[in-house]
């Protein structure tokens, strides 16, 4: 048994079938053309109507003026040859007229070998209006029209007349072959026009985003395959603009992953080794530990934390290019705590730029522990960085940290007095290695940040940027009781 054609298969055997052009110009030509010969068309049983509507009338009138003859005429009768030559002068065979419910034969001609099919023009429906002429063009030979109308040179109730229709059908097709000339010549000059048009204002745009896309599809670091903007307001110039700004950010994209890619198999190598190392130095803190130097018992666990961090961050950095984060573990927080720790980790100092917490002791957040120091450290040393690269600053550096409760969700509000966020970095603050305003940042701490909050079911967002700082928020479900304070013990005499 044969397989069944593909749909590819079956449309390229009806192209075989039937002519179809693949190319938009020539389909718009052709449908142009076609939608006003329609037009045309539509066009022609109006204006054949009204021809042989016109030509029934003026028969009417010329037989009208034939039959005031016997009117003047001695006797009022008019001979058989006088009555022959008036009524070949109206073109036209009988004439009769009925007045106060008595019809007479004005001019008579010869005896009639059939009936004669009946047109009133007194009261006519748009039907029958429309269709007469056809009936006119697809009768047989031989035939004759029976045309009733009102007069106006004579008082009476209507006029009638008998005439051959051969040379109304002749009229008719003469006037309809003018039509179709003029039809056809109108149809060709609106289809060119209107494909002129057309293609000048959407086929030929269309093709130069069509080439745009194809010559970035192909080569995406092509500078030539960016399209170039109209800067048209209409649909067009919106295609445009949309098109420049997709091809931007899959530039970034793919940027971004390249990137990732090459951090990815760069941490996979020095993994192994890092661990090594900071293994050794874990060893050496134990070692360290054995001492009973009160100085080294008070600074080994901060080295031992800082460790732990490392041998976790070179793993999450490895696991991050992957595309994958750990899930987190919440817990109650003292916030206070958190930021003591990563102010410390951010190099945050009293004489350089300092914090400025306005969080109580007994401010508590629902979060993952280690995670939520991953977010306050990448944002304080983000401020930190952006403060101490500021040119001609006046003033010591600030970052204030303050939190609030908003329903079920604590809100952490952390504000520079930093130089602002240039424009360009504000669309693309939250992609890796997209987002930094620094030439040596990797653009990789916002995105992080912003990833571990929302894997908190929460979210890191930009508040406000400008000359007098940057304020960031960071959104964290859940809002538990804050610690209860602790009771001072109270000495008593003895």
């Amino acid at each position: 048994m044969a397989d069944a054609a593909t749909p590819h298969e079956l449309a390229r055997t009806d192209r075989r079938r039937f002519f179809w052009p693949g190319g938009l110009s020539a389909r718009l030509l052709i449908l142009t053309i076609l939608f006003v010969a329609m037009g045309g068309a539509l066009a022609l049983p109006p204006a054949l109507a009204s021809f042989e509507e016109q030509w029934l009338l003026d028969r009417i009138r010329a037989a009208e003026l034939a039959s005031l003859a016997p009117e003047v005429a001695p006797d009022r009768v008019v001979s058989e040859r006088l009555s022959a030559q008036l009524l070949q002068g109206a073109g036209v065979e009988r004439v009769a007229i009925q007045t106060d419910g008595m019809r007479r034969l004005v001019l008579g001609g010869p005896t009639l070998d059939r009936a004669p099919y009946l047109v009133d023009l007194r009261d006519q429906a748009v039907a029958s209006w429309l269709s007469a002429p056809f009936q006119t063009l697809l009768g047989g030979e031989g035939r004759r029209v029976r045309v009733v109308a009102e007069p106006r040179f004579r008082q009476a109730d209507f006029i009638e007349i008998v005439a051959p229709d051969a040379e109304l059908k002749r009229a008719l097709v003469s006037y309809l072959w003018g039509l179709i000339s003029v039809a056809a010549f109108v149809s060709a000059m609106a289809g060119v026009l209107v494909y002129l048009s057309l293609n000048f204002f959407l086929v030929r745009p269309m093709q130069r985003i069509t080439k745009a896309m194809e010559r970035f599809r192909a080569d995406p670091e092509d500078v030539e395959a960016r399209v170039q903007l109209s800067g048209r307001r209409d649909e067009i110039g919106r295609a445009e603009v949309e098109l420049d700004l997709m091809q931007a950010d899959l530039r970034t994209a793919l940027s971004s992953r390249a990137r990732l890619a090459a951090l990815g198999e760069a941490v996979a190598k020095i993994n192994h080794d890092l661990r090594n190392m900071l293994t050794s130095a874990q060893i050496a803190s134990e070692r360290l530990a054995a001492l009973k130097d009160p100085k080294v018992s008070q600074a080994l666990p901060r080295l031992e934390r800082a460790l732990d961090r490392a041998v976790k961050l070179a793993t999450d950095v490895l696991t991050y290019g992957k595309t994958e984060e750990a899930a987190p573990t919440p817990a109650a927080v003292p916030l206070a705590v958190a930021l003591e720790q990563a102010a410390e980790e951010a190099r945050l100092t009293e004489d350089g730029v300092k914090l400025v917490a306005d969080v109580g002791r007994a401010e508590v957040v629902l979060a993952d522990p280690d995670q939520l120091h991953r977010i306050l450290v990448n944002l304080l040393r983000n401020a930190r960085e952006a403060i101490e690269l500021q040119e001609r600053r006046r003033g010591a550096g600030r970052i204030r940290v303050s939190v609030s409760q908003t329903g079920n969700a604590s809100l952490v509000r952390v504000s520079d007095n930093g130089p602002g966020l240039p424009d360009r970095s504000r669309e693309r603050l939250f992609l890796p290695f997209a987002g930094s305003s620094r030439p040596d940042g990797a653009g990789l701490g916002l995105a992080i940040a912003r990833e571990l909050a929302q894997g908190h079911g929460g979210d890191l967002t930009l508040i406000d940027s400008g000359p007098k700082g940057t304020t960031f928020e960071l959104l964290l479900p859940g809002a538990p009781a804050r610690l209860a304070p602790r009771k001072r013990r109270t000495k008593t005499a003895v």
